[in-house]
């Protein structure tokens, strides 16, 4: 498991990353850009970029919602099951 993240730094990332986004040539570039800004690795930055456009509906996948409540069942399941 990484490191722990104050959440406040990955809300000014995502709030950096919607702000400035037109301002880079690609993700990679502005995922790079934030994250030396912050102290923080590339993929860090890309990770939380990707699963906020999932979350926004911009991109196919699993919402964060969505994987708190598949969690939550399948302990449900493995509690009904014992």
């Amino acid at each position: 498991m990484g490191k722990i993240i104050d959440p406040a730094v990955k809300e000014r990332a995502l709030r950096l990353i919607a702000d400035h986004r037109q301002d880079y040539p690609n993700d990679t570039a502005m995922c790079q850009a934030i994250g030396n800004k912050l102290g923080l690795g590339k993929e860090t930055i890309r990770r939380w970029l990707v699963q906020a456009d999932v979350n926004a509906g911009s991109r196919p996948g699993v919402s964060t919602d969505a994987q708190a409540e598949i969690k939550a069942l399948k302990a449900e399941v493995r509690k009904l099951r014992e």
